[in-house]
């Protein structure tokens, strides 16, 4: 969320920096309930000083022995007028709450101008497209003929289309996929793993932008006649765990990392992806979540991108990195990297990971701030995928395939595996 005296100071700077992302910010409903908010918290203050003065001539004529009914007739009526205006009050904050909730974060001032993901600037390559000898396969194909270990008809069975199911030994590499990223983050980018919930209240999703802005994307549940989520990344779970708190100056940076499953609706994305596991309604993910001091948040934007990088580079996938534009930087985010990875059947570079600062724009919402230089300030969060399970194991298949239709395992993954080939 915004800081609304940004708005306050110069809404039209704050209107042209949100065009950037495609939002046309009203200010006409911004000012009227700024004007009605000024007009109740006048009416206010004149009541409650008329309260005051009241209560003093009260104390007077009653310590004289003085009647001081009048008076006391004319305080009824204002304390009743003020729970009136009280009620306004709170009406127009919940108002103002709720138009403040739906504005984008604003577009940091290094990202560049664009419509969509065409005019995404591309940062840097690793790794060059393997050249095939032979007619390639997609993943579909390949774990068909790989004795049906991709079973996309079960996952229909099952749960309906975008679902698949894995078995034996694309099951395990899935598995060891997870756990090499795990391992990587934890002894050598030094993240803390985490074991979190899958399920989440409205708070959770309200806290790091889900909601209101994304709630068709979302899986509702109902839990004990309340609404419940299924999360759709780990970072939901993994910031909010700051949420209502106030941490010490020598507690940042915190640095957190989970394994968990995602469930996303993906409402809007019919006839995109249809085939394969590109875009699912479930799928795991290794997510990092930063939680930094202000002043230090762009370093640790570059250094969270590179621990994702350092995934991929392990497992030797050709992939760039990719900086948002505005009109492509997502919701909640000032800035964003995506890194994209080589997908052989596709001929072409797909997301794979995508590496956002968020500024304070998620720590307003759900007041996570740091005691420093005596006072609370908010914190910057951060988020990344270390990476998506589903896709990487997508880009090992398909990128490590042979003209037999057996998968060579990379050879960081050999030890985790037991074997240098599925067949």
């Amino acid at each position: 969320m915004l800081d609304i005296n940004l708005l306050r100071q110069d809404i039209e700077t704050v209107k042209k920096q949100l065009s950037y992302k495609k939002f046309d910010l009203d200010i006409a409903r911004f000012n009227f309930l700024e004007l009605e908010r000024k007009n109740i918290q006048v009416q206010m203050e004149e009541l409650q000083a008329k309260r005051n003065s009241h209560s003093k001539q009260i104390g007077i004529l009653k310590s004289k022995q003085e009647d001081a009914s009048h008076i006391l007739t004319e305080m009824t009526d204002i304390n009743n007028n003020l729970q009136v205006l009280e009620h306004e009050f709170q009406k127009n904050q919940n108002e103002l709450s709720d138009f403040l909730s739906h504005i984008p974060n604003i577009p940091d001032k290094s990202v560049p101008l664009g419509e969509n993901e065409t005019q995404n600037q591309e940062i840097r390559r690793f790794g060059v497209p393997r050249d095939f000898e032979f007619t390639i396969k997609d993943h579909v194909d390949l774990g068909g003929a790989l004795d049906n270990q991709i079973d996309f008809e079960l996952g229909v069975k099952l749960s309906g289309s975008r679902f698949y199911v894995l078995k034996k030994q694309i099951a395990k590499l899935h598995r060891v996929l997870a756990q090499f990223m795990l391992d990587t983050h934890i002894d050598k980018h030094g993240y803390t793993e985490m074991y979190v919930p899958y399920i989440v209240n409205k708070d959770a999703l309200f806290g790091t932008g889900q909601l209101p802005k994304f709630e068709e994307e979302s899986f509702k549940i109902n839990k004990n006649d309340t609404d419940a989520y299924l999360i759709a990344t780990a970072e939901i779970p993994l910031t909010n765990l700051i949420a209502n708190t106030i941490l010490k100056e020598e507690d940042l940076p915190i640095k957190m990392v989970a394994h968990t499953p995602c469930f996303r609706s993906e409402a809007g994305s019919y006839g995109r992806d249809t085939r394969g596991m590109i875009r699912v309604h479930q799928f795991d993910k290794v997510e990092m979540v930063q939680i930094v001091d202000k002043d230090k948040s762009n370093d640790a934007l570059e250094e969270l991108t590179h621990h994702a990088e350092s995934i991929l580079q392990a497992l030797n996938l050709p992939y760039r990195v990719m900086l948002l534009c505005s009109g492509d930087t997502g919701f909640q985010s000032a800035k964003t990297y995506d890194l994209e990875v080589w997908i052989p059947s596709q001929n072409t570079y797909r997301e794979i990971s995508s590496c956002s600062l968020m500024t304070d724009f998620q720590a307003r919402r759900m007041q996570g701030r740091v005691r420093k230089n005596n006072k609370n300030e908010l914190v910057h969060t951060l988020n990344g995928s270390g990476l998506a399970v589903g896709r990487t194991l997508v880009a090992v298949i398909e990128n490590y395939q042979n003209i037999d239709g057996s998968i060579t395992i990379p050879e960081v993954l050999r030890k985790y595996m037991g074997c240098d080939v599925i067949r």
